[in-house]
C-alpha cells in the first residue's frame, strides 16, 4: 500500500518536490489554499520570467546567506539540471546576456506554470484548492479546512512574507510559533532602500538610473545597475547587498553604501584623466574624458562641497566611493522576497522539523537570503528536488 505525502502550499517547492517523489510508492496530495496554484510564480514572471541563473554552480552556491543549509540541495539539483528538466517536459530556455535563463522567446508564464501542473496531472499528483492549514491536533496531525489530514509525511511550502496578494502573506509564521517551532521574525529582502534626497535633486532625477555600476557595503561589492526613487534607491546592485545592509541598520540607525561610478578604471587611472585632460571645467572633464551620466555629475555636485569638487584629488576619491545614506528599508510587502521564516536550528540537513518528526519545511519558508537573478526559484527547486530524492531513498 502507497504512503500518504501531504504538501501543503502550492508553489515552486511542491511543484519539483511532487514532480520528482515515486508515485510508485507515495500518493501524493498538494493542499493550496488559493482557487489556483503557483500565483507568486506568475507575479515573479511578469518583468521577465527569470528561471534561474546559468553561472557556474560552486559561485552560484555562494550567493546564498548562508550558503551551507542548501549546498547538498544545490549540489542535488543544478542550475543545468533545472533547465534540462524544463526542456524535457516543453519548455526550452535560453541564456540571455545578464547570463540569467528564461524560457525561449514567445513562451508566456502562464504556458511555463500550465506545462509544469499538466505534468504533476500526468504522474497522477492530486492538487486540491481553497485548502486552508490553520495548525495541528493533539496528535501533531495538520488540520486542513477544520478537518485533521493524516499522512505519513507532511510537507510544508507556504512561501515568505512579501506579496500577500499571492498568498504569500506568512501568517503561518505565528502558527509554527505557538507550535514550539523556532522561528524568526520576516523582514523585507531584495527591496528598495529610503534615502533623504535634497529636493531640488530628487525632483529632476526621480526615476533617473544608474548604470554600470558597483556598490559596496560591509566588504561586499555588488555590480549592476540602481535606480534613483522618490523613496530611494532600487535596482539588482543594491538588492544583492540586502543582508549586509539589515545587518548594518540592525547596528545602526542608518547604514552606509558606497557606490562607484567606474568601476572599470583604477583610482589612479582616474586621477590621470582628470589630470591630463584638456578641458577646463571640472564639469567638462567629468562629462566629456570621464563620460559619467548626468545624474552620477549631479549626484556629486549636490553632495560634494564646491571646494571638494574643485580639488581633483578628493572628487577622484569620489568618483569611486561615493556615500549613501540609507534609512531604512522599503515595507515588507513591497519586497521581492523576505528572510525569517523557520530558523535553520529548527530543521535537520534534510528539511526535517525536529520537534515533528516526519514533518518537514522546504523553500522561501525558511531562513535564508538570496539575491535576484533566478537564485531565489533556483533554491526552492532545488530543495524541492532533494527532499523528493530523500524520501524515495530513505522511505
Amino acid at each position: 500500500m502507497k504512503k500518504q505525502i501531504a504538501i501543503i502550499g502550492g508553489g515552486p517547492s511542491a511543484f519539483l518536490l511532487a514532480a520528482f517523489l515515486d508515485t510508485e510508492k507515495f500518493k501524493v496530495t498538494i493542499y493550496e489554499k488559493n482557487k489556483t496554484a503557483g500565483r507568486k510564480f506568475l507575479v515573479a514572471g511578469k518583468g521577465g520570467f527569470n528561471l534561474t541563473h546559468s553561472e557556474a554552480i560552486d559561485q552560484l552556491i555562494n550567493r546564498y546567506t548562508p550558503h551551507s543549509v542548501l549546498k547538498d540541495a544545490l549540489l542535488e539539483f543544478t542550475n543545468s539540471d533545472f533547465r534540462n528538466w524544463l526542456n524535457k517536459i516543453g519548455i526550452p530556455t535560453f541564456i540571455g546576456s545578464s547570463k540569467r535563463v528564461y524560457p525561449d522567446p514567445g513562451i508566456k508564464p502562464i504556458q511555463v506554470l500550465n506545462t509544469i501542473l499538466q505534468h504533476l496531472k500526468d504522474r497522477n499528483i492530486t492538487i486540491r484548492y481553497e485548502q486552508h492549514f490553520t495548525g495541528w491536533d493533539p496528535n501533531n496531525t495538520p488540520i486542513i479546512n477544520r478537518q485533521a489530514v493524516p499522512s505519513h509525511f507532511t510537507v510544508f511550502c507556504l512561501g515568505g512574507g512579501s506579496w500577500k496578494v499571492t498568498g504569500s502573506d506568512g501568517h503561518w509564521l505565528d502558527t509554527f510559533s505557538k507550535k514550539g517551532i523556532l522561528t524568526k521574525p520576516f523582514k523585507a529582502s531584495n527591496c528598495s532602500y529610503d534615502v533623504d534626497w535634497k529636493t531640488d535633486f530628487i525632483t529632476r532625477y526621480d526615476g533617473a538610473p544608474l548604470k554600470n555600476i558597483t556598490i559596496t557595503c560591509q566588504g561586499k561589492t555588488q555590480k549592476g545597475e540602481a535606480v534613483i526613487t522618490t523613496f530611494g534607491l532600487e535596482g539588482n546592485a543594491i538588492y544583492g547587498l540586502s543582508p549586509q545592509i539589515r545587518n548594518q541598520l540592525k547596528l545602526d540607525t542608518s547604514a552606509t553604501i558606497h557606490i562607484d561610478f567606474k568601476p572599470t578604471l583604477t583610482l589612479e587611472a582616474i586621477r590621470t584623466k582628470i589630470k591630463s585632460s584638456h578641458f577646463k571645467t571640472t564639469t567638462d572633464i567629468l562629462k566629456k574624458e570621464l563620460k559619467l551620466s548626468p545624474v552620477q555629475i549631479a549626484l556629486l555636485k549636490t553632495y560634494v562641497s564646491k571646494s571638494d569638487y574643485l580639488n581633483h584629488e578628493h572628487l577622484a576619491q569620489v568618483i569611486k566611493a561615493f556615500p549613501i545614506e540609507l534609512i531604512k528599508a522599503a515595507p515588507q510587502d513591497e519586497a521581492i522576497s523576505t528572510v525569517g521564516g523557520v530558523a535553520l536550528e529548527a530543521v535537520s540537513k534534510d528539511f526535517e522539523l525536529l520537534a515533528l518528526p516526519e514533518q518537514f519545511c522546504i523553500g522561501e519558508m525558511l531562513d535564508w537570503d538570496a539575491p535576484t537573478g533566478g537564485y531565489l526559484l533556483q533554491a526552492c527547486v532545488s530543495s524541492g528536488v532533494y527532499l523528493a530524492k530523500h524520501l524515495n531513498k530513505h522511505h
